[in-house]
């Protein structure tokens, strides 16, 4: 159990959830035609159901497959409630209004879902022993209608878990010529649907195009989807491929039918097309002339590579670890035992606590093993005036101590040196290491990245200054955590989180992204202060490079990962979504291995170091 349950506060540990819903045996609440199905869920949030999201209408049908995929957080220590509503939809006004009929509902948790796909999850090895690929599972619930008809209907929801290391989409073009016309007085409407086939045989619907009006040589619009919905990461996964021309009724006519495999897709290139004939096993058998109905075309198709945690580690990429601690009078006379800075010889106090727990993770990601380490909000010798950015060490040329335990050292011998003053203005300081990353030439081949870390007894004096920083911070490599140490009312330190909306300079400026994370250390005193660091670099979305260099490889990899990576490497994994893109990988191991397998279409399941644990 993370630190996140036991505190029962928003420290959570989080992994990405696809649901996607069907359908069987609705009742059919329609006189002349069928029910015209939609789903809603709603999700419990302090007692209150609020809509989260819906599928489309599918009309006149009551055995509906949406082509809606619900994309949910899934907290594993948190009960997270859910309610799928099924209503038979009468018009194009809001859903649950009163013309529309309510089918049925039911409730349940995701947590339930979840625990059922593990259960169901069949994590045979490929051939190479190296690979795990999971089986889909369905959750049926039973809904009832408590009106005047009982029903009992099922509700299918397939649960789909990121638990493969590739974070990577495509983008399809997909066209037609010459599809067979349905229609009698018009031609056909037609959409594509495409099914990936599981290992059992099952049929798990990706996705369903609009429909093109009245043309039997379509151009769809470009759609994306990720590899593990499209093929669950295995390029020669069949995909069941369906033209139908659309019926307003929901009696859609069949035009045809093929196969293919996202390595046949892949073959596009070069001003070549994949195309792939359209057929109805029906019409081939019935005429001896028939060719087919049509062709369908994949006219482009661009991959997205998602570069995770781990590629920019193995890359050599280096994080730069900044340290900057507060030093105003309101943290008490470092000589009273009650001040939050009294060296304690039996006890770090919390500023040594938190710096230790984040430091030491950061340490093993930095080759040289040096820190930089700041102070504010202190008057300094030589002339005794307040300075709000300065060396703890004393030496301006060169503000950097070796390892972490430097720097606890120069934070001792720093205390006795000055004088604790005021106010709390870390701009400065942000402003400083916002323009050390900008004026380094790592953006190009996202070779370093910087990490700064405040330590503060007090909400910020220069709140617009440093709301002013931060948003010209966001444009460079760089994250910031705030631990607010002591019993302060750090309720106005939420601003900069950004967590409550979008964090704006006092002119309105918004950030570019996300890239502060506050936590109030008190929270962690009845948790284990191991789970702090990753608990903070979790609530930090954008503690990594991959939101940063959106479209830049990882530098040129090394042979191996250093021995020391292995432990937090683990760390790591147990909180799957420390750094923003989830680090699934299996356990380091040199790169010749890692390159073997991420040259298929993604990395091992997180399931083998799972069972390893």
């Amino acid at each position: 159990t993370l630190a996140g349950a036991a505190l029962g506060g928003p420290v959570a540990c989080v992994s990405k959830v696809e649901l996607r819903v069907a359908c069987k045996a609705l009742l059919d609440r329609d006189t002349l035609n069928k029910s015209d199905p939609c789903v809603i869920l709603m999700v419990q949030n302090q007692g209150q159901w609020t809509e989260l999201d819906r599928t489309e209408v599918i009309k006149s049908n009551l055995h509906p497959v949406f082509a809606k995929v619900f994309t949910l957080d899934y907290y594993f220590e948190e009960v997270q409630k859910l309610r799928f509503e099924v209503y038979d939809i009468h018009g194009t006004h809001s859903i649950g209004a009163r013309d529309d009929d309510f089918l049925g509902g039911v409730e349940c948790t995701l947590g339930q879902s979840f625990i059922v796909f593990l259960c169901s999850t069949d994590c045979s090895p490929e051939e190479d022993g190296e690979a795990f690929i999971p089986k889909v599972c369905e959750v049926r619930w039973e809904i009832r209608h408590h009106g005047r008809f009982p029903l009992l209907i099922t509700l299918l929801i397939s649960l789909t878990i990121e638990i493969s290391g590739n974070n990577g989409y495509v983008e399809l073009f997909f066209c037609a010529k010459k599809l067979d016309d349905k229609d009698l007085f018009s031609k056909s409407d037609p959409f594509l649907e495409i099914y990936r086939i599981n290992d059992d045989g099952t049929e798990q619907l990706v996705h369903r195009t609009e429909v093109i009006k009245n043309n039997l040589n379509p151009v769809w619009e470009p759609f994306k989807v990720s590899l593990i919905s499209l093929c669950s990461c295995d390029e020669d996964r069949k995909l069941k491929c369906l033209v139908w021309d659309s019926d307003s009724r929901g009696k859609h006519d069949f035009i045809g039918e093929f196969y293919a495999t996202f390595r046949e897709m892949q073959k596009i290139g070069g001003g070549s097309k994949v195309t792939w004939d359209c057929m109805n096993p029906k019409y081939k058998l019935k005429k001896k002339n028939y060719k087919n109905s049509g062709v369908v075309i994949l006219s482009d198709l661009k991959l997205h590579r998602v570069y995770s945690f781990l590629d920019y580690i193995m890359g050599g990429c280096q994080i730069h670890f900044t340290v900057a601690i507060d030093f105003t009078a309101s943290n008490g006379d470092p000589r009273n035992s009650c001040s939050l800075h009294y060296i304690n010889p039996y006890q770090p106090n919390e500023y040594l606590k938190a710096l230790i727990a984040v430091g030491e993770i950061c340490q093993d990601y930095d080759s040289d093993k040096r820190f930089s380490a700041l102070g504010f909000g202190a008057r300094i010798p030589p002339n005794y005036e307040v300075s709000h950015d300065f060396a703890i060490n004393f030496n301006p040329e060169d503000d950097e101590c070796e390892e972490i335990q430097g720097v606890v050292e120069a934070y001792q011998n720093c205390l006795p040196k000055i004088q604790l003053y005021g106010p709390t203005n870390v701009s400065p300081i942000i402003s400083r290491i916002a323009k050390l990353s900008a004026g380094e030439e790592t953006i190009k081949d996202a070779s370093r990245y910087h990490i700064l870390l405040i330590l503060t007894d007090g909400v910020v004096t220069d709140m617009a200054d440093t709301r002013e920083a931060i948003v010209r911070a966001s444009y460079q490599p760089l994250s910031i955590i705030i631990v607010g140490v002591g019993n302060a009312d750090f309720t106005d330190m939420q601003i900069l989180d950004g967590d409550d909306g979008v964090l704006r300079s006092p002119k309105g400026e918004p950030v570019l992204r996300d890239i502060v994370q506050f936590v109030p250390f008190r929270d962690f005193k009845t948790v284990s202060i191991a789970f702090l660091p990753f608990l903070i670099l979790y609530l930090h979305p954008s503690t990594f490079p991959s939101s940063f260099y959106t479209s830049i490889p990882p530098p040129s990899l090394p042979h191996s990962i250093p021995p020391s990576l292995h432990l937090p490497f683990l760390i790591l994994y147990l909180h799957p979504s420390t750094f923003p893109t989830s680090l699934y990988s299996a356990m380091p191991q040199s790169y010749s291995n890692q390159a073997k397998r991420t040259e298929r279409c993604g990395s091992p399941s997180s399931q083998k170091l799972q069972y390893f644990l």
